[in-house]
């Protein structure tokens, strides 16, 4: 059963090889591990050549309990990802991977919308701002521009750049006014010790502010997010930093129990970290601990999700909770998960009353269907390939986009 604690204890986790891969991946070129797929080809699992059509009166057979449903349509993609959360994106009537070309696929049927040749950088996040009117890149061209799109189009919209004295710009972030993007400082040998985080007007692309980060930060493994006036961060460096978004002054930074290797939660005035064996919610305007949950003797959480006003989280011992975000208050707990020896999911989207998880590894993996009344274990959706990499969703509202590598399979969202 899950403690509630208002104090602060340091605790012991494992590291996460998904993050590993994104330390390593982010913002700079690297090889894809494992076979890369290539093309666009079609994946359906019904139709195709030599096969009989079913009669147009024709009904589906029903589903058993526990079985998940069949694809609506599957696809080989360009996909170049590392597993991070926002590298799968569903807008505007298309979902989109990050990979080169980076291309945008139709979500009714997986038919090819727009392509884009050296649009997006491997292992950089993809940003939905304007109320999902713009996707911002960091240059795929490695030219220091950040470009906006739109993405049902595909056509540029906006471009800033920091200036010649600074290096691979990555956004990290997104709100209604400004684009926050973390870059590298070149010195006068074209070496780079420290890196900038600036604020870009979204409008204009002119740098609002630009603050030097402390030396020994990195560039690559920030997760980010943006609540009202708070610009709040974590890196590898086990710091979690918030910053006025208006003027770029750090109001606090803490070091944290753990280094933090995956996305944090933000709710009203709270940031959310899992840290090992404990999750915890500081107050964004001081960095006061509000609410402090533990998990069972020798498990660690994973990555929470903040959907329609309830915390979701998963441990390594496969428990699933549904949380109070304000106040830290247990909703519900399921060990439905740990009775089918699933795989521990750490991406999470819901619709409706079903609550979806993507998981890290293959194994057992896959994309879990929880009611997310209860936690109770739905069905698992796998497509068999035995792929190592992590899986990735994302959902329009009307399909549950499932990412397994370089295959996107689109479900229907129940």
């Amino acid at each position: 059963m899950s403690k509630v604690f208002t104090g602060y204890s340091a605790t012991a986790g494992g590291t996460s090889r998904r993050r590993i891969l994104r330390l390593a991946g982010g913002g700079i070129t690297m090889a894809v591990f494992g076979a890369g797929l290539t093309g666009c080809e079609d994946e359906s699992a019904t139709g195709g050549e030599g096969s009989i059509p079913p009669p147009r009166d024709a009904s589906p057979a029903p589903r058993k309990d526990g079985e998940a449903p069949a694809p609506v349509w599957a696809r080989r993609t360009s996909a170049e990802t590392y597993g991070d959360n926002d590298e799968l994106v569903a807008v505007g009537g298309v979902v989109i991977a990050s990979g080169d070309p980076l291309t945008a696929l139709e979500g009714t049927d997986g038919e090819t919308r727009w392509s884009l040749e050296g649009g997006a950088v491997p292992g950089a996040p993809l940003l939905l701002g304007d109320g999902g009117a713009t996707l911002y890149l960091a240059s795929g061209k490695f030219d220091g521009n950040v470009i906006g799109y739109a993405p049902a189009t595909g056509k540029e919209t906006w471009r800033s750049r920091l200036g010649k004295e600074y290096r691979q710009p990555m956004p990290v972030a997104v709100d209604d006014g400004q684009v926050y993007v973390i870059a590298e400082i070149l010195e006068a040998d074209n070496s780079s010790r420290t890196n900038v985080i600036a604020a870009l007007d979204n409008r204009t692309g002119k740098v609002v502010w630009k603050e030097r980060r402390d030396l020994g930060t990195q560039q690559n493994g920030v997760h980010a997010a943006v609540q009202g006036r708070y610009l709040v961060y974590t890196d590898f460096k086990n710091n979690l930093t918030v910053r006025d978004t208006a003027t770029g002054r750090q109001v606090w930074t803490q070091k944290t129990t753990k280094t933090s290797y995956g996305p944090f939660a933000v709710h009203e005035d709270l940031v959310i970290v899992p840290q090992g064996q404990r999750l915890q919610a500081f107050a964004l305007s001081d960095g006061t601990e509000k609410w402090s949950v533990e998990s069972e003797q020798f498990t660690t959480f994973s990555e929470p999700a903040v959907l329609d006003g309830v915390l979701y989280i998963a441990d390594s011992g496969r428990t699933l909770r549904a949380i109070e975000p304000g106040t830290g208050k247990s909703l519900w707990q399921s060990t439905s998960l740990k009775k089918a020896g699933g795989q521990v999911p750490r991406q999470f989207v819901r619709v409706g009353s079903t609550l979806y998880g993507a998981t890290d590894l293959d194994e057992k993996g896959g994309v879990h269907a929880f009611d997310a009344k209860n936690g109770a274990l739905l069905w698992t959706f796998n497509d068999g390939s035995s792929d190592h990499r992590a899986w990735l969703v994302a959902t329009d509202g009307k399909h549950v986009f499932a990412l397994h590598g370089k295959k996107l399979n689109a479900l229907p969202a129940e």
